[in-house]
């Protein structure tokens, strides 16, 4: 069903169908032609499952029965030592589940933007009380920094474009992306560890695997945040969401050419 609905979605949408295969082609990941092709069909299908999946995956609580995660062991070993977690999950496979899965073992504060359709909101909000939500602005920075203090964890889209003056100019894939300065920030102040999260979704509805990886112990630059995402979207690259205005330029940034 989700594969149906990415196919319609990408043929009445010729903006949509545009985004997603403008920035799949210039990211340089096919090969060819050929392998091009197979990404971007795939990307659609996959796109769609992420849609449909949202429905379980908020509303079912048997959902993470359905996650299997051979790398738990790492988040464990951080959390054992009494240091903070900051998630960071990309637009890659089903990244909702990534933060469900973890609220299971450990306290999970996650940070929150309002969709720009209204009505999702009440649903939103409802099949993620699994998690303590923080809203993107100030207070929910705060409230982020306090999770991270008392050693528990919190969870960002570390390639969701930030607002003007809370990002950096970056390469993503080739082209500048604005991207958020916040998780280097919330690093250095509490001297958390960085776990990179990929939830990659089965095929057939079988569930999903969890890929865990802790980032060295380096300060997160943008570059350096935008280089992890790029080797963890290369895992699977028909699971990220090209579809995504990676790189817009937020109302009041200057756009890189203009900004030195």
């Amino acid at each position: 069903m989700g594969s149906f609905l990415g196919r319609i979605v990408y043929r009445l949408s010729p903006r949509y169908a545009a985004r997603l295969g403008e920035n799949l082609r210039m990211s340089g990941i096919a090969s060819d032609e050929k392998e091009y092709a197979r990404l971007l069909e795939s990307s659609v299908k996959e796109a769609g499952k992420s849609v449909l999946e949202l429905i379980p995956v908020w509303f079912d609580g048997e959902i993470t029965k359905k996650v299997v995660c051979d790398d738990w062991h790492v988040a464990e070993e951080v959390s054992s030592a009494g240091r903070g977690i900051i998630f960071l999950t990309p637009h890659l496979g089903c990244f909702e589940v990534s933060a469900h899965y973890t609220s299971q073992f450990l306290p999970i504060t996650v940070l929150y933007r309002r969709p720009k359709l209204s009505w999702v909101e009440p649903f939103m909000l409802s099949g993620r009380k699994y998690a303590n939500l923080a809203p993107a602005d100030l207070s929910g920075v705060r409230r982020l920094l306090r999770a991270l203090k008392k050693g528990e964890t919190v969870g960002l889209l570390p390639d969701q474009a930030p607002g003007a003056g809370e990002g950096e100019w970056a390469d993503f894939f080739g082209r500048p992306a604005y991207t958020m300065t916040l998780v280097g920030k919330l690093q250095k102040a509490t001297g958390a560890t960085v776990i990179m999260a990929f939830a990659e979704r089965l095929p057939k509805g079988k569930g999903y695997r969890l890929h865990l990886e802790a980032l060295p112990e380096k300060e997160i630059t943008p570059a350096e945040l935008n280089r992890q995402i790029e080797k963890m979207v290369k895992k699977s690259p028909e699971q990220y969401l090209w579809s995504y205005n990676r790189y817009k330029v937020p109302a009041g940034a200057k756009p890189k050419e203009e900004s030195c």
